[in-house]
Protein backbone atom coordinates (compact mmCIF):
# COMPACT_ATOMS: atom_id res chain seq x y z
CA UNK A 1 0.00 0.00 0.00
CA UNK A 2 3.09 2.70 0.87
CA UNK A 3 4.32 2.33 -3.04
CA UNK A 4 1.21 3.51 -3.72
CA UNK A 5 2.25 7.53 -2.16
CA UNK A 6 5.12 9.54 -3.86
CA UNK A 7 7.50 9.37 -1.11
CA UNK A 8 9.57 11.81 0.44
CA UNK A 9 12.81 12.90 -1.28
CA UNK A 10 14.67 12.36 1.77
CA UNK A 11 12.46 8.94 3.09
CA UNK A 12 14.93 6.41 1.65
CA UNK A 13 18.14 8.32 2.79
CA UNK A 14 16.59 8.86 6.51
CA UNK A 15 15.79 5.02 6.61
CA UNK A 16 18.91 4.02 5.70
CA UNK A 17 20.62 5.90 8.43
CA UNK A 18 19.29 4.17 11.31
CA UNK A 19 20.98 0.96 9.38
CA UNK A 20 24.54 2.61 8.83
CA UNK A 21 27.66 1.17 10.16
CA UNK A 22 26.33 -2.03 11.40
CA UNK A 23 28.31 -4.00 13.75
CA UNK A 24 29.77 -6.62 11.92
CA UNK A 25 30.57 -9.42 13.82
CA UNK A 26 34.17 -10.37 14.63
CA UNK A 27 35.54 -13.95 15.81
CA UNK A 28 38.58 -13.72 18.21
CA UNK A 29 41.60 -13.85 17.79
CA UNK A 30 41.66 -10.20 15.68
CA UNK A 31 44.00 -7.71 14.61
CA UNK A 32 43.03 -4.61 13.81
CA UNK A 33 44.52 -1.72 12.18
CA UNK A 34 42.49 1.88 12.35
CA UNK A 35 43.49 5.12 10.76
CA UNK A 36 41.22 8.39 11.02
CA UNK A 37 42.24 11.03 8.14
CA UNK A 38 40.92 14.43 7.92
CA UNK A 39 39.39 15.41 4.71
CA UNK A 40 36.98 17.72 3.62
CA UNK A 41 34.48 17.47 1.02
CA UNK A 42 36.46 17.31 -1.64
CA UNK A 43 38.65 14.88 -0.64
CA UNK A 44 36.66 12.63 0.81
CA UNK A 45 35.03 12.33 -2.61
CA UNK A 46 38.59 11.33 -4.18
CA UNK A 47 39.21 9.02 -1.78
CA UNK A 48 35.88 7.17 -2.28
CA UNK A 49 37.05 6.80 -6.08
CA UNK A 50 40.51 5.92 -5.48
CA UNK A 51 38.65 3.07 -3.28
CA UNK A 52 36.12 2.30 -6.15
CA UNK A 53 39.29 2.11 -8.19
CA UNK A 54 41.29 -0.70 -5.70
CA UNK A 55 38.10 -3.06 -5.15
CA UNK A 56 37.47 -2.68 -8.84
CA UNK A 57 40.88 -3.80 -9.92
CA UNK A 58 40.73 -6.31 -7.24
CA UNK A 59 37.24 -7.71 -8.41
CA UNK A 60 35.74 -6.80 -4.92
CA UNK A 61 32.10 -5.16 -5.00
CA UNK A 62 32.74 -1.07 -5.11
CA UNK A 63 31.62 1.68 -2.87
CA UNK A 64 28.59 3.35 -4.66
CA UNK A 65 28.94 7.03 -5.90
CA UNK A 66 27.64 8.95 -2.93
CA UNK A 67 28.28 6.18 -0.28
CA UNK A 68 29.25 7.18 3.36
CA UNK A 69 30.08 3.36 4.43
CA UNK A 70 31.83 0.46 2.55
CA UNK A 71 32.92 -3.22 3.43
CA UNK A 72 35.55 -5.05 1.28
CA UNK A 73 36.34 -8.74 1.59
CA UNK A 74 40.09 -8.72 0.84
CA UNK A 75 42.57 -12.10 1.10
CA UNK A 76 43.41 -12.17 4.54
CA UNK A 77 41.97 -9.21 5.58
CA UNK A 78 38.92 -7.17 5.77
CA UNK A 79 38.52 -3.28 5.18
CA UNK A 80 35.79 -1.14 6.49
CA UNK A 81 35.43 2.43 5.26
CA UNK A 82 33.34 4.93 6.53
CA UNK A 83 33.58 8.71 5.26
CA UNK A 84 32.17 11.15 8.26
CA UNK A 85 31.60 14.71 8.40
CA UNK A 86 35.17 16.08 8.23
CA UNK A 87 37.63 12.77 8.59
CA UNK A 88 37.65 8.99 6.56
CA UNK A 89 38.62 6.15 8.91
CA UNK A 90 39.91 2.53 7.04
CA UNK A 91 39.66 -0.37 9.62
CA UNK A 92 41.87 -3.26 8.47
CA UNK A 93 40.89 -6.74 9.91
CA UNK A 94 43.31 -9.62 9.73
CA UNK A 95 42.71 -13.06 10.58
CA UNK A 96 46.14 -14.39 10.01
CA UNK A 97 48.50 -11.42 11.70
CA UNK A 98 48.88 -14.17 14.93
CA UNK A 99 50.82 -16.66 13.18
CA UNK A 100 54.85 -17.63 12.35
CA UNK A 101 57.68 -15.66 14.08
CA UNK A 102 58.32 -11.64 13.87
CA UNK A 103 61.50 -11.45 12.56
CA UNK A 104 61.94 -8.08 13.01
CA UNK A 105 61.76 -8.99 16.98
CA UNK A 106 64.40 -11.52 16.62
CA UNK A 107 62.11 -14.24 16.44
CA UNK A 108 59.67 -13.67 19.12
CA UNK A 109 56.69 -15.14 19.26
CA UNK A 110 54.03 -14.18 16.95
CA UNK A 111 50.93 -15.18 18.52
CA UNK A 112 52.00 -12.59 21.20
CA UNK A 113 49.53 -9.41 21.61
CA UNK A 114 50.76 -6.14 18.64
CA UNK A 115 53.69 -9.11 17.39
CA UNK A 116 54.19 -8.75 14.03
CA UNK A 117 55.10 -4.92 14.69
CA UNK A 118 52.32 -2.62 13.21
CA UNK A 119 54.42 -1.09 10.53
CA UNK A 120 54.70 -4.63 8.36
CA UNK A 121 50.85 -4.55 8.30
CA UNK A 122 50.46 -1.15 7.71
CA UNK A 123 51.46 -1.42 4.10
CA UNK A 124 47.81 -2.19 3.29
CA UNK A 125 47.07 1.60 3.42
CA UNK A 126 49.57 2.16 0.57
CA UNK A 127 47.25 0.61 -1.50
CA UNK A 128 45.27 3.78 -1.83
CA UNK A 129 46.24 7.10 -1.96
CA UNK A 130 46.12 9.05 1.43
CA UNK A 131 42.98 11.02 1.81
CA UNK A 132 43.89 13.90 4.05
CA UNK A 133 46.79 14.22 7.11
CA UNK A 134 46.78 11.44 9.21
CA UNK A 135 45.23 11.65 12.31
CA UNK A 136 44.03 8.38 14.41
CA UNK A 137 46.04 5.46 14.00
CA UNK A 138 44.92 2.25 16.11
CA UNK A 139 46.48 -0.69 16.61
CA UNK A 140 43.45 -3.42 18.28
CA UNK A 141 44.28 -6.45 19.47
CA UNK A 142 41.72 -9.14 20.38
CA UNK A 143 42.73 -12.04 22.06
CA UNK A 144 41.59 -14.74 23.98
CA UNK A 145 42.01 -13.75 27.75
CA UNK A 146 43.32 -17.00 28.59
CA UNK A 147 46.44 -16.57 26.63
CA UNK A 148 47.99 -13.83 29.21
CA UNK A 149 47.16 -15.61 31.95
CA UNK A 150 48.85 -12.56 33.85
CA UNK A 151 46.61 -9.91 32.26
CA UNK A 152 47.24 -6.75 30.03
CA UNK A 153 50.11 -5.42 32.62
CA UNK A 154 52.06 -8.37 31.00
CA UNK A 155 51.88 -6.37 27.35
CA UNK A 156 52.03 -2.98 28.36
CA UNK A 157 55.17 -3.60 30.75
CA UNK A 158 55.16 -1.36 34.07
CA UNK A 159 53.88 1.76 31.99
CA UNK A 160 50.38 3.33 33.87
CA UNK A 161 47.38 2.30 31.46
CA UNK A 162 43.34 2.19 31.71
CA UNK A 163 41.57 -1.14 31.89
CA UNK A 164 37.97 -2.24 32.84
CA UNK A 165 35.78 -5.00 32.45
CA UNK A 166 32.77 -4.64 30.02
CA UNK A 167 29.90 -6.13 28.25
CA UNK A 168 29.25 -7.37 32.39
CA UNK A 169 32.38 -8.85 32.18
CA UNK A 170 32.86 -10.68 29.47
CA UNK A 171 35.54 -8.67 28.48
CA UNK A 172 38.72 -6.42 29.57
CA UNK A 173 40.11 -3.30 27.39
CA UNK A 174 43.10 -1.90 28.45
CA UNK A 175 45.02 0.68 26.35
CA UNK A 176 47.86 3.06 27.49
CA UNK A 177 46.52 6.15 24.85
CA UNK A 178 50.23 6.55 24.12
CA UNK A 179 51.79 6.09 20.55
CA UNK A 180 54.11 3.74 20.12
CA UNK A 181 57.50 3.67 18.07
CA UNK A 182 55.48 2.87 14.83
CA UNK A 183 53.04 5.91 15.71
CA UNK A 184 50.17 3.79 16.68
CA UNK A 185 47.73 3.85 19.64
CA UNK A 186 47.71 0.42 21.32
CA UNK A 187 44.25 -1.16 22.35
CA UNK A 188 43.92 -4.47 23.92
CA UNK A 189 40.83 -6.58 24.22
CA UNK A 190 40.98 -9.66 26.14
CA UNK A 191 37.86 -12.05 25.20
CA UNK A 192 36.66 -14.03 28.48
CA UNK A 193 33.09 -15.26 26.71
CA UNK A 194 32.59 -12.68 24.41
CA UNK A 195 29.89 -13.78 21.48
CA UNK A 196 30.49 -12.69 17.99
CA UNK A 197 27.97 -9.90 17.73
CA UNK A 198 29.72 -8.79 21.16
CA UNK A 199 32.61 -8.92 19.95
CA UNK A 200 32.03 -6.53 16.63
CA UNK A 201 29.95 -4.21 18.64
CA UNK A 202 32.95 -3.83 21.74
CA UNK A 203 35.54 -3.43 18.67
CA UNK A 204 33.62 -0.54 16.83
CA UNK A 205 32.87 1.04 20.21
CA UNK A 206 36.37 1.18 21.85
CA UNK A 207 37.81 2.65 18.12
CA UNK A 208 35.44 5.00 17.88
CA UNK A 209 36.03 6.32 21.65
CA UNK A 210 39.88 6.65 20.44
CA UNK A 211 39.11 8.29 17.06
CA UNK A 212 36.52 11.16 19.11
CA UNK A 213 38.24 11.83 21.75
CA UNK A 214 41.83 12.46 19.41
CA UNK A 215 39.25 14.98 17.51
CA UNK A 216 37.49 16.22 20.37
CA UNK A 217 40.53 17.62 21.56
CA UNK A 218 41.19 19.64 18.28
CA UNK A 219 39.51 22.68 19.50
CA UNK A 220 42.31 22.76 21.94
CA UNK A 221 44.88 24.02 20.10
CA UNK A 222 42.11 26.75 18.49
CA UNK A 223 41.13 27.54 22.59
CA UNK A 224 45.18 28.39 22.89
CA UNK A 225 45.41 30.39 19.89
CA UNK A 226 42.81 32.23 20.45
CA UNK A 227 43.58 33.16 24.48
CA UNK A 228 45.72 36.02 23.81
CA UNK A 229 43.63 38.21 21.19
CA UNK A 230 40.72 37.51 23.17
CA UNK A 231 43.31 38.44 26.76
CA UNK A 232 44.36 41.67 24.96
CA UNK A 233 40.32 42.63 24.24
CA UNK A 234 40.15 41.92 28.04
CA UNK A 235 42.93 44.31 28.86
CA UNK A 236 41.46 47.33 26.53
CA UNK A 237 37.76 46.79 27.02
CA UNK A 238 38.09 48.45 30.95
CA UNK A 239 40.37 51.00 29.69
CA UNK A 240 37.81 51.96 26.57
CA UNK A 241 35.22 52.31 29.24
CA UNK A 242 37.11 54.55 31.50
CA UNK A 243 37.45 56.87 28.71
CA UNK A 244 33.53 57.05 27.75
CA UNK A 245 33.44 57.70 31.43
CA UNK A 246 35.13 60.72 30.87
CA UNK A 247 34.96 61.59 27.03
CA UNK A 248 33.04 64.76 25.63
CA UNK A 249 32.00 65.49 22.39
CA UNK A 250 31.25 64.62 19.09
CA UNK A 251 34.48 63.54 18.04
CA UNK A 252 35.86 62.73 21.12
CA UNK A 253 33.25 59.59 21.21
CA UNK A 254 33.35 59.06 17.55
CA UNK A 255 37.09 57.80 17.74
CA UNK A 256 35.68 55.33 21.10
CA UNK A 257 33.68 54.19 18.91
CA UNK A 258 35.43 53.34 16.13
CA UNK A 259 38.54 51.49 18.57
CA UNK A 260 35.62 49.91 19.95
CA UNK A 261 34.11 48.27 16.45
CA UNK A 262 37.62 47.53 15.56
CA UNK A 263 37.74 45.63 19.16
CA UNK A 264 34.55 43.78 18.38
CA UNK A 265 35.62 43.36 14.58
CA UNK A 266 38.78 41.27 15.93
CA UNK A 267 36.60 39.24 18.83
CA UNK A 268 33.96 38.74 15.99
CA UNK A 269 36.47 37.06 13.80
CA UNK A 270 38.32 34.72 15.90
CA UNK A 271 34.47 33.63 17.16
CA UNK A 272 33.36 32.83 13.77
CA UNK A 273 36.52 30.81 12.76
CA UNK A 274 36.37 29.09 16.04
CA UNK A 275 32.30 28.41 15.94
CA UNK A 276 32.72 24.92 13.96
CA UNK A 277 35.35 23.54 15.76
CA UNK A 278 34.06 24.27 19.53
CA UNK A 279 30.95 22.70 18.56
CA UNK A 280 32.29 20.10 16.67
CA UNK A 281 34.62 19.52 20.01
CA UNK A 282 31.29 19.51 22.18
CA UNK A 283 29.75 16.44 19.88
CA UNK A 284 32.64 15.02 19.89
CA UNK A 285 33.63 15.21 23.12
CA UNK A 286 29.23 13.68 24.16
CA UNK A 287 30.10 10.94 21.29
CA UNK A 288 32.87 9.83 24.09
CA UNK A 289 30.70 9.67 26.99
CA UNK A 290 28.17 8.07 25.24
CA UNK A 291 30.36 5.41 23.83
CA UNK A 292 32.01 4.90 27.13
CA UNK A 293 28.30 4.64 28.70
CA UNK A 294 27.53 2.16 26.50
CA UNK A 295 30.08 -0.48 26.66
CA UNK A 296 29.45 -0.83 30.67
CA UNK A 297 32.56 -0.01 32.31
CA UNK A 298 32.96 -1.89 35.11
CA UNK A 299 36.15 -0.47 37.23
CA UNK A 300 39.30 -2.68 38.32
CA UNK A 301 40.70 -2.56 41.60
CA UNK A 302 43.98 -0.52 41.26
CA UNK A 303 43.54 0.85 38.04
CA UNK A 304 42.25 3.87 36.33
CA UNK A 305 38.73 2.71 33.85
CA UNK A 306 38.61 4.47 30.42
CA UNK A 307 35.87 6.75 31.95
CA UNK A 308 37.76 7.96 34.56
CA UNK A 309 41.99 8.16 32.91
CA UNK A 310 40.01 10.29 29.99
CA UNK A 311 38.00 12.49 32.05
CA UNK A 312 41.09 13.33 33.92
CA UNK A 313 42.75 14.14 30.38
CA UNK A 314 39.95 15.25 28.50
CA UNK A 315 37.93 16.95 30.72
CA UNK A 316 40.48 19.89 31.28
CA UNK A 317 40.80 20.75 27.64
CA UNK A 318 37.24 20.04 26.65
CA UNK A 319 36.83 23.22 29.62
CA UNK A 320 39.37 25.62 27.82
CA UNK A 321 37.18 24.70 24.81
CA UNK A 322 33.93 25.78 26.67
CA UNK A 323 35.70 28.88 28.95
CA UNK A 324 37.06 30.08 25.58
CA UNK A 325 33.84 30.39 24.55
CA UNK A 326 32.27 31.62 27.44
CA UNK A 327 34.70 34.38 27.47
CA UNK A 328 34.20 35.56 23.71
CA UNK A 329 30.28 35.25 24.34
CA UNK A 330 30.74 38.07 27.70
CA UNK A 331 32.80 39.72 25.45
CA UNK A 332 30.74 40.12 22.95
CA UNK A 333 27.34 41.26 24.89
CA UNK A 334 29.83 43.91 26.70
CA UNK A 335 31.40 45.19 23.75
CA UNK A 336 27.67 45.71 22.52
CA UNK A 337 26.52 47.17 25.21
CA UNK A 338 29.19 49.63 25.23
CA UNK A 339 28.77 50.33 21.47
CA UNK A 340 25.37 50.99 21.79
CA UNK A 341 25.99 53.22 24.96
CA UNK A 342 28.63 55.39 22.38
CA UNK A 343 26.05 55.43 19.51
CA UNK A 344 23.16 56.54 22.32
CA UNK A 345 25.55 59.59 23.32
CA UNK A 346 26.97 60.22 19.33
CA UNK A 347 23.14 60.49 18.43
CA UNK A 348 22.51 62.72 21.37
CA UNK A 349 25.04 64.88 20.44
CA UNK A 350 24.03 65.24 17.11
CA UNK A 351 20.07 66.12 17.87
CA UNK A 352 21.61 68.49 19.86
CA UNK A 353 23.94 69.97 16.79
CA UNK A 354 20.65 69.78 14.78
CA UNK A 355 18.39 71.64 17.01
CA UNK A 356 21.35 74.52 17.18
CA UNK A 357 21.23 74.38 13.08
CA UNK A 358 17.45 74.09 13.20
CA UNK A 359 17.40 76.83 15.55
CA UNK A 360 19.71 79.05 13.67
CA UNK A 361 17.91 78.44 10.50
CA UNK A 362 14.57 79.70 12.13
CA UNK A 363 16.57 82.67 13.46
CA UNK A 364 17.51 82.80 9.53
CA UNK A 365 14.01 82.44 8.20
CA UNK A 366 12.52 84.99 10.87
CA UNK A 367 15.48 87.79 9.68
CA UNK A 368 14.37 86.51 5.51
CA UNK A 369 11.14 87.57 6.79
CA UNK A 370 11.56 90.85 7.91
CA UNK A 371 13.46 91.45 4.87
CA UNK A 372 10.86 89.94 2.95
CA UNK A 373 8.16 92.29 4.25
CA UNK A 374 10.11 95.22 4.54
CA UNK A 375 11.12 94.66 1.08
CA UNK A 376 7.40 94.53 -0.15
CA UNK A 377 6.67 97.52 1.58
CA UNK A 378 9.65 99.29 0.08
CA UNK A 379 8.03 97.57 -3.23
CA UNK A 380 4.61 98.92 -2.62
CA UNK A 381 6.17 102.47 -2.30
CA UNK A 382 8.31 102.73 -5.15
CA UNK A 383 5.19 101.23 -7.51
CA UNK A 384 2.99 103.74 -5.94
CA UNK A 385 5.44 107.00 -6.78
CA UNK A 386 6.20 105.73 -10.27
CA UNK A 387 2.52 105.25 -10.74
CA UNK A 388 1.52 108.33 -9.35
CA UNK A 389 4.34 109.95 -11.51
CA UNK A 390 2.19 108.61 -14.44
CA UNK A 391 -0.96 110.11 -13.45
CA UNK A 392 0.84 113.57 -12.87
CA UNK A 393 2.21 113.20 -16.74
CA UNK A 394 -1.85 112.54 -17.41
CA UNK A 395 -2.90 115.59 -15.51
CA UNK A 396 -0.87 117.66 -16.77
CA UNK A 397 -1.46 116.56 -20.24
CA UNK A 398 -5.20 117.13 -19.79
CA UNK A 399 -4.79 120.34 -18.22
CA UNK A 400 -2.66 122.03 -21.27
CA UNK A 401 -5.37 119.99 -23.68
CA UNK A 402 -7.65 122.80 -22.23
CA UNK A 403 -9.11 120.35 -19.67
CA UNK A 404 -9.86 122.05 -15.69
CA UNK A 405 -8.04 120.03 -13.76
CA UNK A 406 -5.23 120.26 -11.30
CA UNK A 407 -2.52 118.07 -12.19
CA UNK A 408 -0.81 118.44 -8.49
CA UNK A 409 -4.45 118.08 -6.44
CA UNK A 410 -5.70 115.03 -8.89
CA UNK A 411 -2.04 113.40 -8.62
CA UNK A 412 -2.12 113.89 -4.33
CA UNK A 413 -5.95 112.26 -3.91
CA UNK A 414 -5.01 109.44 -5.75
CA UNK A 415 -1.69 108.44 -3.84
CA UNK A 416 -3.65 107.18 -0.67
CA UNK A 417 -5.75 105.15 -2.89
CA UNK A 418 -3.09 103.57 -5.29
CA UNK A 419 -0.92 102.60 -1.97
CA UNK A 420 -4.28 101.37 -0.57
CA UNK A 421 -5.03 99.07 -3.55
CA UNK A 422 -0.96 97.87 -3.86
CA UNK A 423 -0.89 96.84 0.04
CA UNK A 424 -3.89 94.76 -0.44
CA UNK A 425 -2.54 93.02 -3.89
CA UNK A 426 0.72 91.79 -2.35
CA UNK A 427 -1.41 90.34 0.51
CA UNK A 428 -3.41 88.89 -1.77
CA UNK A 429 -0.40 87.47 -3.66
CA UNK A 430 1.28 86.58 -0.45
CA UNK A 431 -2.13 84.85 0.98
CA UNK A 432 -2.00 82.63 -2.79
CA UNK A 433 1.54 81.55 -1.98
CA UNK A 434 0.46 80.60 1.42
CA UNK A 435 -1.98 78.35 0.39
CA UNK A 436 -0.05 76.82 -2.37
CA UNK A 437 2.90 75.95 -0.01
CA UNK A 438 5.26 77.98 -1.99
Amino acid sequence: MSEEFTPHPLRGRVLGEVHARPFNPVETPRRILHFAFMTDEEAAARDRGALAALCESLGVPAPSAGAKHHRAVFSGSVLRWESHSEFTTYTWEFDEACEGKDAANGGEDAKAPFRPSPGSLASVMRLVPQPGPLMVSVDLHLVDADTLPDGPQSVFGPVHIAAAEVEDAAALIATDFKPDAHGFVRILILDRSLTRGQAGGLVQRVLEIETYRTTALLGLPEAQALAPSIRRTENALPVLMEEMRTSEGFEDNRRLLDRLTTLAAELESGAASSLYRFGATRAYEELVRLRLKSIGEQPITGMDSWTAFLSRRIQPAIRTCTSTEERQANLSRKLSRAAQLLRTRIEIELESQNRDLLQAMNARARVQLRLQQTVEGLSVAAITYYISGLIFRMLEGASRSGIPVDPYVGTAISIPFLAIALALTVRYIRRLHKDAGI
